[in-house]
């Protein structure tokens, strides 16, 4: 098979484990400033898949797209130190407050121009849980979509064969290429950074990352090795419809919220006799837990 062209769309996303009070913002979006960031799990697992085949197929390159603020480069680097070859940052204010059709919608728009062979994605994001991206970007593509992958089992001329996971087992599926495949949390973890990758990859910079600081070194070793420049992609370089971006393209609108944060007087510590069990069940199946 000939070198292909792997985009693996992947998302910052504020680390769910530390969701308290201020965790929303009035208007309804994540207060993205108060969360530790990290890069979406189930996008490491489709960066793998994406890594393997690049193993596999002789000249493929990898590249991560990524769509938010400035800080969102941090991903690039993690996956130039697993093994990819690039990055592009998709940043502007006009993507704020996007819900999942404007998010499909610019990076489709973003795509068009990269134009990969192959475009894969984690299932979903921890900050969302929705696993419509992926679908989204290939319908507005026209391309195959495989969802739910786990691994690529056979690469054939021009198709991919892919076992996909299925609430009763798994099952294989050919598909022709150019397409998107979504990967599950249960497809092979990401391997982990290369300590040499790492040491030379830690100075990449996007050019507004540079000009934030032009006088650092990492602003001079992007200077001298032009691989270490991240591609910085605005509204201008993706020619998007600016009504379908952002909030006034996001037909998705929450209309209340509710921070619901548990504090310790509200624990109940119980005893193992029948009667403090019997009163729990009682409690329980009043409230409609259970029963």
């Amino acid at each position: 098979m000939k070198a292909i062209k792997i985009i693996v769309l992947a998302k910052q996303v504020p680390d769910t484990r530390a969701v308290g009070k201020d965790a929303m913002t009035a208007e309804g979006t994540v207060n993205r400033s108060v969360l530790p960031a990290i890069f979406n799990p189930e996008d490491l697992n489709a960066l793998e898949l994406a890594l393997r085949l690049k193993d596999q197929i002789e000249g493929s390159t990898v590249h991560l797209l990524t769509m938010g603020p400035q800080r969102a480069a941090e991903i690039l680097r993690e996956a130039l130190y697993r093994g990819a070859d690039g990055g592009y940052l998709l940043s502007g204010r006009e993507f704020a407050g996007s819900d999942t059709l404007a998010t499909s919608y610019a990076l489709a728009c973003a795509l068009r121009t990269l134009n990969p062979d192959l475009i894969v994605a984690g299932r979903q994001a921890i900050d969302g849980d929705t696993a419509q991206v992926g679908p989204q970007v290939a319908e507005k593509l026209g391309l195959p979509q495989v969802t739910y992958a786990e691994e690529v089992c056979e690469i054939k001329d021009s198709a991919l064969v892919i076992r996909r996971h299925i609430e009763s087992g798994s099952e294989v599926v050919e598909c022709p290429l150019p397409a998107v495949v979504t990967v599950s949390g249960s497809a092979a973890p990401c391997r982990p950074r290369n300590a040499k990758r790492l040491m030379y990859f830690k100075s990449a910079r996007t050019a507004s990352e540079v000009a934030a600081d032009p006088a650092s070194f990492a602003a001079d070793r992007v200077a001298e090795k032009s691989d270490l420049k991240l591609v910085e992609l605005s509204v201008a370089d993706i020619n998007p419809d600016p009504a379908q971006l952002g909030l006034q393209g996001s037909p998705t609108k929450v209309k209340r919220i509710e921070n619901v944060v548990f504090q310790a007087k509200e624990a109940k510590r119980l005893t193992a006799s029948d009667e403090e069990l019997e009163s729990l069940i009682q409690e329980l199946m009043a409230a409609h837990t259970i029963g």
